[in-house]
């Protein structure tokens, strides 16, 4: 096991580490007198944490992707946790084991995919059941879709991410569908391909980024066009249920300026967008609540703000349990 793992800086602040962490990105600066200092994000599985190295001439070679070994003071800027960096240097990949450093669901891949399986198979539209056979029964497919993160840094940004949040749209999918009568295997078919362009717009490692294709095309795009080659590739399948499937993640996203090509005009592309964006914005309060903690903040404190929701953020379970003291 990784000994200081970034959520455990908290406990070594104002003290001196040596540890092993992944750099998701590096930026070199200049100071007031001309020189170069280092701007860093480094990364393990626990999350990150912004470090610089204002004397780099005790740095070794290293670049964004690898794993560096390194000498830090742990401090705090701004309020936030950061790292001073003293000595960096790429490590060899006999000093680290890559699952300390890659951030991971705490979910079972395998009992992941099974659920999804499960899901599948209690389709009774026999073509939509068909569509997503073709991508699980995919060797390929299915190998990336087993590790695949859901984004680059925001929800479920983790191997395995991507997996886990089409398995939690499925349950609360589920249960919308029985409420609202709508197209149930229509709507479930959405929650499963709404991202399957992300297996290809996204490239993962020591750290996740764009592809070429993820950066000039995006995954809905990309998604498109691996539907359309599946459903080119099953006999009969009709044509205004393939209007209706490419629609459904098409308009997911919910609107233009979110980078929806089409607005949700379908019960089934309403509820998708709605229920994906709620899940994801669940995830992402939950991701807010464990960096609080990890900078060194009380659980049942208010978050610093949080950019992607536009407000800081406030743990109730933790909030009321300080209460009770």
């Amino acid at each position: 096991m990784k000994e200081t793992t970034i959520a455990d800086l908290a406990k070594f602040e104002n003290q001196a580490i040596t540890a092993f962490y992944a750099v998701t990105g590096k930026q070199v600066r200049s100071k007031k007198d001309g020189s170069r200092y280092f701007s860093l994000i480094l990364g393990d599985r626990t999350g990150q944490v912004d470090a610089v190295m204002w004397e780099t001439s005790e740095a070794g070679e290293f670049a964004v992707g690898d794993v560096v070994k390194l000498r830090a003071q742990v401090c705090r800027y701004k309020e936030k946790l950061q790292l001073n960096v003293e000595r960096i240097r790429a490590a060899t990949r006999d000093e680290y084991d890559l699952a300390d450093l890659v951030p991971h669901t705490e979910r079972n891949i395998d009992e992941l995919w099974a659920e999804l399986n499960a899901c599948v198979n209690s389709f009774t539209d026999s073509h939509l059941k068909a569509l997503l056979r073709s991508f699980l029964d995919d060797a390929e497919i299915a190998a990336a879709f087993r590790e695949a993160p859901a984004a680059k840094s925001m929800h479920h940004a983790w191997i395995g991410g991507l997996l886990e949040h089409v398995v939690s749209l499925i349950g609360i999918c589920e249960l919308a569908a029985k409420h609202y009568s709508v197209h149930r295997d229509l709507l479930l078919t959405g929650a499963i391909l709404h991202d399957i362009g992300k297996l290809e717009e996204l490239r993962w490692g020591t750290s996740f980024d764009y592809t070429i294709p993820g950066q000039l095309l995006g995954h809905i795009t990309i998604g498109i066009g691996m539907i359309e080659r599946k459903i080119a590739a099953i006999p009969d399948f009709p044509p205004g249920l393939r209007v209706l499937v490419e629609h459904v993640v098409l308009s997911h996203h919910g609107k233009y300026e979110y980078g929806s090509p089409k607005l949700p005009m379908i019960p089934e592309a309403v509820l998708l967008h709605y229920l994906d964006d709620m899940d994801a914005k669940m995830q992402t309060m939950q991701n807010e609540f464990g960096r609080n903690v990890a900078s060194g903040r009380a659980a049942g404190e208010v978050t610093e703000w949080v950019r992607s929701m536009e407000r800081p953020l406030l743990n109730t379970a933790a909030f009321l349990e300080k209460e009770k003291i």
